[in-house]
């Protein structure tokens, strides 16, 4: 189990977040970038083939979650880290040699 802080709002009731994590297949080394709200659910979806695109990679693990405040943000962190299209540049993000907690607006 992944543990994650939520926020709490205003009104106490506790928002679950949103997050972006990155994927290392055991089988390929390939990694895999994604975002979510409920990781343990698509880590899940993941290791049992009902994605398509990682399906071939099966197993994966987690290597990095980056929490995001909304799913807005997440879908641009996750586009920001994709358009890089640099094996070394999520390695750095994975490494924390670059701390990534939005993208550039």
């Amino acid at each position: 189990m992944v543990e994650r802080p939520e926020a709490s709002g205003a009104s106490g009731i506790i928002k679950i977040m949103y997050c972006v994590y990155i994927l290392n297949s055991i089988k390929t080394n390939k990694y895999y970038i994604g975002s979510c709200k409920n990781i343990e659910k698509r880590i899940k979806q993941h290791n049992t083939g009902k994605s398509l695109y990682t399906k071939s990679g099966i197993p994966w693990k987690i290597v990095k979650i980056i929490n995001c405040q909304n799913k807005t943000e997440a879908l641009k962190l996750e586009r920001f880290i994709k358009k890089q299209k640099s094996r070394v540049f999520v390695e750095k993000i994975i490494n924390n040699e670059i701390i990534l907690n939005y993208p550039p607006r």
